[in-house]
């Protein structure tokens, strides 16, 4: 996974990069083309205005196509623009010419004799822009008269043809976006992926060794009973099956943790509720883990100050919120731990629960982790903390289920502080 996952996002990212590159030359393209097409229309745009000009000139004439020869070759060597069109009916010819060939965008227009002097123009024409304009010649190559030539400056609008394409590029722009989402969810999922496979390992390893200490004393008690000294020895039959059943409580405790921790993910969570007096519930929970804190030369400071101490809750889960905290801020600390509890009531009225610790504390990204099922904090070098990861999240779920807050400020060294909130009921 860890070789495979990276070759992934490579692969990934350079299909999307050659995507949008191939997008943007297929744009690039179509813009290119559009341009050829403009030109080769204004092209035969000047081809109808001259073919125009000439069929109105032999109307004039009183001729046609149909005329015999020699006729049609004098009017031919002696059309020209001058004097027999005004400058309304030129424009009219352009005009006409360039809606025929779908060219809709502005012009200017001049048109020039054989020294190059103007002879029609429009009223933006300027003649410094000649080399630049579409050209044509209006007479044929063997006029004696004529040999004029016509200049004509589109102003091709770009914003133009990019709006006659809207559709398409819109169309890019959207896929592009759907492929560029489709890429981070892909990688998002195998993120998940590789961190659900992560905590997978852990929480069997976890486990397996939770389970296996419980196990292996029970294997022992067993065997000691079988042991010819002591299966006579009342004391001692007492004593081994006293452990083999703590051992088999402590097993039971763990199998319902994680019961308890599928129940939760399956919303299957069903509360007691009833008007619990926060300080005694406290009080309870720390009285049944103050052996543990002495055993450990800790020490634990009660600040129970609230003057409401009144909340709708169930008991055993409230309970094991206080429980659970406490017993995490006794696990994780290096030295004698103290433990402070404070009660009061906040501004709004609600009831605030502070659990403070001298503990190892966490660091920014390790508190923004430790809510989620299975996750356990880096201990550095202390080994001896032990659990499957799920008392923090029982706890959130908990919380939440109690339409509650939970928060926790920290740093690492420094300890932990983790603030519950709760509505307090109304007298």
């Amino acid at each position: 996974m860890k070789r495979i996952f990276p070759l992934i996002v490579v692969l990934i990212s350079l299909s999307v990069i050659g995507i949008l590159f191939i997008q943007m030359s297929w744009i690039n393209n179509a813009i290119a083309l559009k341009h050829d097409e403009f030109e080769r229309g204004v092209e035969s745009a000047m081809v109808k205005v001259r073919e125009s000009l000439y069929s109105k000139y032999l109307m004039k004439s009183g001729e046609n196509f149909f005329n015999e020869e020699s006729k049609e070759n004098k009017l031919r060597n002696e059309f020209a623009v001058l004097g027999n069109f005004t400058n309304e009916e030129l424009k009219e010819s352009i005009d006409k010419a360039l809606e025929q060939n779908n060219i809709k965008y502005k012009y200017e227009y001049g048109v020039t004799n054989i020294f190059r002097n103007i002879i029609y123009q429009s009223d933006g024409f300027h003649v410094s822009d000649m080399h630049k304009d579409h050209m044509i010649e209006l007479a044929p190559k063997d006029a004696i008269r004529g040999r004029e030539t016509l200049f004509l400056n589109i102003k091709e609008n770009k914003n133009q043809v990019i709006g006659e394409m809207w559709w398409m590029i819109v169309a890019s722009i959207v896929f592009t976006c759907i492929i560029i989402l489709a890429f981070a969810l892909t990688v998002r999922t195998l993120l998940n992926q590789k961190n659900i496979s992560e905590i997978k390992s852990d929480f069997i390893n976890n486990m397996t060794h939770e389970l296996k200490t419980p196990l292996a004393t029970i294997s022992l008690a067993i065997d000691a009973l079988t042991n010819e000294k002591v299966i006579h020895d009342t004391d001692k039959i007492k004593l081994y099956s006293g452990m083999i059943k703590e051992e088999n409580k402590r097993m039971n405790k763990q199998v319902e943790k994680i019961l308890q921790a599928a129940r939760l993910e399956k919303e299957e969570l069903k509360l007691n509720l009833q008007e619990l007096d926060v300080r005694q519930v406290i009080n309870k929970v720390t009285d049944n883990l103050a052996l543990q804190i002495q055993e450990k030369n800790g020490a634990l400071n009660l600040k129970l100050n609230a003057t409401n101490n009144k909340i709708e809750a169930d008991d055993v889960h409230f309970s094991n919120i206080i429980f659970n905290l406490l017993d995490n801020a006794m696990k994780y600390s290096t030295k004698a731990p103290y433990i402070e509890v404070e009660t009061l009531n906040t501004s709004t009225g609600a009831l605030a629960i502070k659990i403070k610790d001298n503990g190892i504390g966490m660091d920014k990204e390790t508190q923004s982790r430790i809510f989620e099922r299975f996750f356990r904090a880096h201990t550095g070098n202390l080994h001896n903390v032990k659990g499957f990861g799920l008392g923090l999240s029982y706890v959130k779920a908990i919380v939440d289920a109690h339409d509650g807050k939970i928060r926790v400020e920290s740093a690492p060294g420094k300890g932990s502080t983790f603030t519950i909130t709760f509505p307090v009921k109304e007298s």
